[in-house]
């Protein structure tokens, strides 16, 4: 992979002929970016019609759009990959024809969740591997993309990895670190801002400036009622793992992934590096992807293709449970409402009788 040259953060500009600009949150799962998304929200950035609610793992929301993520996992297996796939880095182009269906598929599904929202907001860590794909869709509708990435530290993502996944720490490691050269690369020519995690909790509002200053825009709506709201949701609940234990010394692939983590450290402090610096990084991926991608990659890719069928299950049981609920409360409310009516009547009715008795 060819690293091409990069604007320093923060000296880019965008200026979309449609006047929109859609935030997307880029990087690892399990880095922040849940937080970091439900920051945005709540000042002002437009979610999904169908965000993917908390669980066990998340009590406070992933705010990832669900039909978006598993359009993303049916692309990334289409090329044989998945979002587990340690070497799912680079981008894996399809036929000219195939990608420019999946393109397609992905610009309708886009205007469908985001209505013509002014400044969407896309959080889906497959969105960093898939970010040839996503960029072409965003360039079709004229949208100025503004990226922000998370940076936590990789032994934390891997301690949440093996709690909710079972993953061993060298996958995890290695899936942070194809993920984390993946959102660095789709983002080199956009606005971007790297935020780190422990930063972003113990003083978001110097997090949010360094975000405004790299895109050179203020949040769209960032009150005093969300900020409010942004001191409530923010709290150290949401830190569930703490790094233990020296990167470097995680057999076969600490080295590498200590050597990417001091980069993204360094841009997250607002310390320029050329991103020529990853190169090596990149190659050494690529070697071990030739030594072992194929005993990994098949069968990550048909075990996301079973999540995937099960999350869309789950998903669409749980958006016809709340389509059940909406109806149920319109309906009480109708019947409320057809009560007080029967009520006014029967007033009416004796005033009428009244009035008549009195003449």
């Amino acid at each position: 992979m060819t690293y091409a040259n990069s604007q320093p953060v923060g000296s880019r500009t965008s200026n979309p002929s449609s006047g929109r600009a859609v935030y997307l949150v880029l990087g690892m799962h399990r880095s922040g970016t849940s937080a970091i998304t439900q920051v945005l929200a709540l000042a002002g950035a437009a979610l999904p019609k169908n965000v993917m609610p908390g669980d066990e793992h998340n009590a406070k929301g992933y705010f990832e759009p669900w039909r978006i993520a598993i359009f993303n996992d049916q692309r990334l297996r289409a090329a044989g990959g998945a979002w587990d796939d340690p070497f799912i880095f680079p981008y894996r182009a399809l036929e000219p024809r195939e990608e420019k269906r999946w393109t397609t598929r992905a610009t309708d599904l886009f205007d469908e969740e985001f209505a013509g929202a002014r400044y969407p907001l896309m959080k889906d860590p497959r969105v960093s591997v898939l970010g040839p794909l996503w960029r072409t869709v965003l360039d079709d509708l004229g949208l100025a993309a503004r990226a922000v990435i998370p940076v936590r530290h990789p032994l934390e993502v891997a301690g949440s990895l093996a709690k909710r996944n079972g993953f061993p720490v060298e996958k995890s490691l290695l899936l942070w670190v194809a993920h984390m050269l993946a959102a660095e690369l789709s983002s080199r020519d956009i606005p971007r801002a790297f935020v780190p995690y422990d930063g972003l909790l113990s003083d978001w509002r110097g997090q949010v400036a360094r975000i405004e200053a790299a895109h050179g825009a203020p949040l769209p709506s960032l009150t005093a009622a969300s900020a409010k709201a942004i001191d409530g949701f923010l709290t150290q609940e949401l830190r569930h793992n703490s790094a233990t234990g020296a990167l470097a010394r995680v057999p076969r692939v600490g080295a590498l992934t200590a050597e990417v983590y001091d980069w993204f450290q360094a841009a997250a402090r607002d310390e320029i590096r050329p991103p020529d610096a990853l190169a090596a990084a990149t190659a050494t991926l690529e070697k071990m992807r030739k030594t072992l991608g194929i005993f990994v990659s098949p069968v990550t890719s048909d075990l996301a293709a079973a999540r995937s069928d099960l999350l869309e299950a789950r998903q669409i049981a749980a958006f016809e449970q709340n389509k059940a609920r909406s109806l149920e409360a319109q309906l009480a409310a109708l019947a409320a409402q057809a009560e007080d009516r029967d009520r006014l009547e029967q007033s009416l009715d004796r005033l009428l009788d009244d009035l008549l008795r009195e003449r």
